[in-house]
């Protein structure tokens, strides 16, 4: 869930030369990994149940 601050962040870095990118699950086997805390959820998690993030 993008915000009008963070727009506007990756927009000043991209400005700058620098590659920004929204953060999502990483895949580990048949499950996703949170990229914050690395916890392990099913493949139907919507967030994080270990620190609560979400893309």
């Amino acid at each position: 869930m993008a915000t009008a601050d963070t727009d506007l962040f990756d927009e000043f870095l991209s400005q700058r030369g620098h590659t920004t990118e929204r953060p999502s699950w990483e895949q580990d086997y048949n499950k996703k990994q949170c990229p914050e805390c690395g916890g392990l959820h099913d493949m139907s998690a919507t967030e994080c149940t270990v620190c609560g993030w979400a893309p």
